[in-house]
């Protein structure tokens, strides 16, 4: 047998292979043997064919349902939506199934997990973050829950990264204030406003240099801007928030800018005194 021949005599076999399996699947979709179709399932779950064992077990759990092996079947059902990264279903199934068996020897996979998907689901910065605080309150709800939990510093990485994105998403928002300047108000004021907001609501964030900074130039900003009668007094608190500022980032990557307006504030004050004499 030549190299040629081997080759389509394994296609053949795979194929054949193939088509029988899907013969016996589609057989044993339509049986109404449930206890067959568990234990099928429980084979194609152990096997990683999670597409099939999911089908199956949304057929079967409702007929187990209230017995150990509808719990089991709801449960493993979840996790084949989780690994086939069907996540909006599964975190629905595995929060449904926190609900209707709290006591389970799963119950605090499935609470983690439920809380996971939200994750999994948590879109970028610039969107809507409802997810993102789903994910926040369901970590939250299983370290409250399972304190001793080996998963808990798995949790709180995860609520870490999380607040991180909300704080980033929050310094977005500051930084479109900031850049809309002048234009119909003072924006400077609200990015000064949301930016310090932030640092109440994530004072560890990564971003707290960013924000301290933004602050700053901001001020300087709404103070270079603003009609002679506030001009000084707003110089002046620019120049305090200089001296947190450095004080706080002494080596700061934003320590030329911050001296740059510091000088240019100096200047500024000198000339409206000399004005004023």
């Amino acid at each position: 047998m030549n190299k040629s021949q081997l080759v389509r005599g394994v296609l053949f076999f795979t194929l054949l292979i193939l088509s029988t399996s899907c013969s016996n699947y589609q057989k044993l979709l339509k049986s109404n043997d449930t206890d067959l179709k568990f234990e099928k399932a429980m084979e194609y779950y152990n096997n990683g064919d999670y597409k099939r064992a999911a089908t199956l077990f949304n057929d079967v759990m409702r007929s187990y349902r209230a017995t150990e092996r509808g719990e089991l079947s709801h449960y493993i059902y979840a996790d084949c939506l989780l690994k086939t990264r069907a996540y909006v279903l599964a975190g629905h199934y595995f929060t449904v199934f926190v609900q209707s068996y709290p006591s389970s020897a799963y119950a605090e996979e499935a609470q983690f997990n439920a809380a996971y998907c939200s994750y999994m689901l948590s879109p970028t910065a610039r969107l809507d973050q409802t997810e993102t605080n789903k994910a926040l309150e369901g970590f939250q709800l299983f370290i409250n829950l399972y304190p001793t939990s080996k998963r808990v510093k798995e949790a709180t990485a995860f609520m870490d990264e999380l607040r991180d994105k909300l704080a980033y998403k929050a310094y977005l928002n500051a930084k479109m204030y900031y850049d809309l300047g002048s234009y119909l108000g003072n924006n400077y004021l609200s990015a000064v406003i949301t930016a310090r907001n932030t640092l109440d609501d994530f004072p560890d964030t990564k971003y707290r240099e960013e924000l301290y900074f933004l602050i700053l130039d901001a001020k300087y900003k709404e103070a270079v801007n603003s009609v002679e009668a506030k001009k000084d007094e707003r110089l002046r608190d620019t120049l305090d928030e200089y001296y947190s500022f450095i004080n706080e980032y002494p080596e700061s990557a934003y320590l030329s800018n911050a001296n740059k307006i510091f000088q240019d504030i100096n200047k500024l004050l000198k000339s409206t005194t000399s004005s004023n004499q």
